[in-house]
């Protein structure tokens, strides 16, 4: 019973639509009509500008460590927080709020796993970085490094529930980029030069 309430109340704190609420705030409309139709910090940028984007990106991944903090705090066993883990995510990518269609779940992922495996998470923003550097795609920055994250934490902790944790998140935020991965190979995705300022 501890797990399904853990899952669910993970689940219903990342639904929260922080993006949608901040652009809803300060620009009016629906931030999923602008870009890739996401709700997350890179698109939020895009429509309602930098500091916009900041927020959500911090509000974000906030939503990701409360939901480990409080599986810890209730349970405290691994499985519980593995699912918390998940769940957290899964919330975000598909918010009951907003009919299931959400953000990409990148900044709630680095919240759950500075919570999880702090050195993963800085680890994959090195991939993160230099991917962006070179090619200018935040979309394939953020799917390079959520892919390289179970790599990284199976070599620094080597957990069971923390590395299906790692597997599971990292394949349901790539399977969030799937639209922006046809972008990329038809080189019709947006770059970092098309951020709002």
């Amino acid at each position: 019973m501890q797990l399904v309430l853990v899952v669910i109340i993970a689940y219903l704190i990342g639904s929260i639509p922080f993006g949608y609420l901040i652009v809803r705030a300060k620009e009016g409309g629906d931030v999923r009509q602008t870009g890739s139709g996401g709700t997350g910090a890179t698109n939020v940028t895009r429509r309602a500008g930098r500091s916009a984007g900041v927020l959500t990106l911090i509000l974000d991944a906030l939503k990701g460590a409360l939901a480990v903090f409080i599986a810890q705090l209730v349970s405290n066993t691994d499985w519980s927080t593995a699912a918390a883990a998940i769940a957290v995510i899964v919330g975000h990518i598909f918010p009951i709020w907003l009919r299931f269609k959400g953000g990409k779940g990148v900044a709630t992922g680095v919240g759950v796993f500075l919570m999880l495996d702090p050195l993963a998470v800085l680890c994959a923003g090195v991939i993160f970085l230099a991917v962006v550097l070179l090619t200018k795609y935040v979309s394939l920055g953020s799917i390079l490094a959520a892919a390289a994250i179970p790599l990284f934490v199976w070599l620094n902790t080597a957990t069971g529930p923390l590395l299906a944790a790692a597997v599971v998140g990292a394949s349901l935020i790539v399977f969030a980029h799937r639209e922006n991965i046809v972008r990329i190979l038809n080189g019709t995705e947006s770059r970092t030069s098309d951020l709002k300022r």
